[in-house]
């Protein structure tokens, strides 16, 4: 079991409670996708995931592990394990790519490994093999701020890919990409999570690449599931009472999606 939390609930003072009694398991090799209004509590359920939010109530187990349980030093290690991609990558400037791809390896290297690797890249190869799968090689030596947004997403997943975690977190990871690298971008982050038997758990607002790509979808909703279904599963009423009484009406399922659900690598 990689995943499991129990009457989980976090709250960001008195008066906002961004998860409320969330129950849910994960097992090891699943691939979820979790969808929902804004603020519904996504990206605070896949930091306390990442464990860089602490759970205000219930219990939480990551990677078998109860993360808060653990001396400072087991939870750094096991925070190594995790990968995290971030809709908006915390990517110096000017940080060169190639650098910014090889930090997906500092939990995992010494402290002298890792202050070599910001003078010298030590291991050019295995940087640029992960960008070529994102189309990037060609920027391997580029500075960070000449990319455009979607190319600092597929960055930041990059660097999560050469990580090579037992667990892949992902927050919105394609918001930033048009329709056609952004299906590109989750197949190959689908293909590389079935390929190592990896735990994918992504956000996404994108319904029908929720569907398209994910076996399992989660609904959140005012920081509570509001449906956990295969996305065979999902249809348009469901959608409707996810997003009721948003400002914007519920995004309609595609009339092929509605005929056929099978989700793909």
């Amino acid at each position: 079991m990689t995943l499991r939390l129990s009457q989980v609930g976090l709250s960001h003072s008195t008066a906002v409670h961004a998860l409320r009694g969330v129950d849910l398991t994960i097992s090891t090799g699943e691939r979820v996708a979790i969808i929902g209004p804004s603020g519904a509590g996504k990206s605070s359920l896949l930091n306390l995931l990442a464990t860089a939010l602490q759970p205000s109530s219930g219990t939480l187990e990551v990677l078998d592990s109860n993360p808060w349980q653990l001396p400072a030093r087991a939870r750094q290690r096991l925070r190594a394990r995790i990968g995290l991609v971030h809709q908006a990558p915390p990517l110096p400037a000017r940080q060169r790519v190639v650098t910014a791809v090889l930090a997906g390896k500092l939990g995992q290297w010494s402290l002298g490994k890792s202050l070599l690797n910001l003078l010298h890249p030590l291991d050019i190869p295995g940087a640029q093999r992960e960008l070529a799968k994102l189309d990037l090689a060609d920027k391997l030596f580029a500075q960070c701020q000449q990319l455009s947004g979607g190319q600092l997403q597929r960055v930041g997943i990059a660097r999560v890919l050469y990580q090579a975690p037992e667990l892949l977190l992902a927050d919105e990871p394609v918001s930033a990409m048009d329709p056609v690298l952004a299906e590109h971008t989750l197949t190959v982050l689908c293909r590389h999570a079935t390929e190592h038997g990896i735990t994918l758990v992504a956000s996404l607002h994108a319904v029908e690449l929720a569907l398209a790509h994910f076996p399992r979808i989660i609904g959140l909703r005012d920081g509570q599931i509001l449906f956990d279904r295969a996305a065979s599963d999902v249809d348009q009423a469901l959608l409707d009472a996810l997003y009721a009484n948003e400002q914007l009406l519920s995004p309609p399922l595609p009339a092929a999606t509605l005929a056929l659900q099978i989700p793909r690598c």
